[in-house]
C-alpha cells in the first residue's frame, strides 16, 4: 500500500457506494430470498472491514466482493444443513424431552463451531477423530482400519484435542 492510497474505511465505503446495490442483486438471485441476500451483502463488507492488515482492495472490486460473498453463501448453506439435520433430530424426540429455543441456540451455535473445527483440520486428523469419537474405535482399530501406525493415531489424536481445546 502506498502512503498515497486513501484509507481502508474510505475505500470500503467508496465501495459499497458503488458495489452494494450489484452485491445485493447478485445475492439474491444465488439465495432466491431478498432478506438473505442483504444480510450476506452487509456480512461481506463487513469482512473487509475487520481485515486485519490494511492491503489495497485490487483493480477488481467486484471479483474480491463476489470472493468474499461466495463463501459466505456456502458458510450460510452448511450452517442451514446443520440446523435442518438437529431440527430433524429433536423433531422425533418426546414433547417433554424438547429442548427449550434457548437451549437449541446453544446447541446449534455449538455444533457450528465443530463443524467449523472438523473441517479446517487436515483430512487424515479428522478422520482419526472421528472414528475414535463418533464410532468408538480404539486407536489401535483406527491404526488397522486406515492402515497406519499407533503412534500416527496417537499424533493425530493430540492435534484434534489440541483444535478442540483451542476453540473451547
Amino acid at each position: 500500500m502506498s502512503p498515497f492510497d486513501p484509507p481502508l474505511n474510505q475505500q470500503v465505503q467508496t465501495l459499497y457506494s458503488e458495489h452494494h446495490g450489484w452485491l445485493q442483486g447478485w445475492l439474491q438471485r444465488k439465495l432466491g430470498n431478498r432478506c438473505d441476500a442483504a444480510d450476506l451483502a452487509h456480512d461481506t463488507f463487513l469482512r473487509l472491514l475487520s481485515r486485519q492488515v490494511v492491503k489495497p482492495l485490487g483493480n477488481e472490486p467486484r471479483a474480491l466482493l463476489t470472493h468474499i460473498a461466495k463463501g459466505l453463501v456456502i458458510d450460510r448453506w452448511r450452517r442451514q444443513d446443520i440446523e435442518r439435520a438437529y431440527l430433524e433430530t429433536i423433531a422425533s424426540l418426546p414433547v417433554a424431552e424438547v429442548p427449550s429455543p434457548e437451549t437449541r441456540y446453544l446447541i446449534l451455535e455449538t455444533l457450528w463451531r465443530i463443524e467449523a473445527l472438523l473441517r479446517e483440520l487436515p483430512a487424515q486428523t479428522r478422520d482419526t477423530f472421528l472414528l475414535s469419537q463418533i464410532e468408538g474405535l480404539t486407536y489401535a482399530q483406527i491404526a488397522t482400519r486406515l492402515n497406519v501406525s499407533l503412534i500416527t493415531v496417537k499424533r493425530h489424536m493430540r492435534a484434534a484435542f489440541i483444535a478442540c481445546l483451542s476453540v473451547a
